[in-house]
């Protein structure tokens, strides 16, 4: 059962990222690419994801919460699968990071530009990140998936710091 849900995750993944090129083609434009805008939108999109299914476990691992064993390990492997994605939704016509500007806060990057100009960093970063949500589904402790879900957010908010812009 446990890969069925991965599986799953993987098949919503991959549809999702067919939605953009879609929505451009049914918008009449011809191009073999996404508009920029659109790309980002995506991008903006699958983070939403990511951090709803973050805060949902972070919300059962409260002191308060109520934890289901079987939800959490669908959260870590759908944010997993959802990491291995991300880094494939910038791409460098993407770096389009101006500062002082008015911003759409839907279609327009608070990417740094730092993220393209050391991106194997950022991927490395993605891909670590995905690997230790999977190590957290795995997790066969309590106190182990504790500690993995920790290290999973260390590692959300270390890449934040890093390649997001917030002036």
């Amino acid at each position: 059962m446990m890969q069925s849900n991965r599986s799953s995750a993987f098949i919503a993944a991959i549809a999702f990222t067919c939605v953009v090129p879609g929505a451009q083609m049914a918008s009449g434009q011809t191009s073999d690419q996404p508009a920029m805008k659109d790309t980002i939108f995506a991008r903006k999109t699958l983070m939403g994801a990511i951090d709803r299914n973050m805060d949902e476990v972070e919300t059962m691992l409260a002191p308060d919460g109520k934890l289901d064993s079987a939800d959490a390990r669908e959260h870590t492997d759908t944010i997993s699968v959802m990491l291995m994605s991300f880094p494939h939704l910038f791409p460098a016509a993407s770096n389009q990071w101006k500062p002082g500007v008015t911003r759409d806060p839907a279609t327009d990057t608070y990417a740094a530009p730092d993220l393209w100009t050391d991106f194997a960093d950022f991927y490395s970063r993605a891909t670590a990140a995905s690997k230790t949500a999977l190590k957290a589904n795995q997790a066969t402790t309590l106190v182990e998936f504790k500690t993995l879900f920790g290290e999973l957010r260390t590692a959300c908010n270390g890449c934040h710091a890093k390649y997001l812009k917030t002036e």
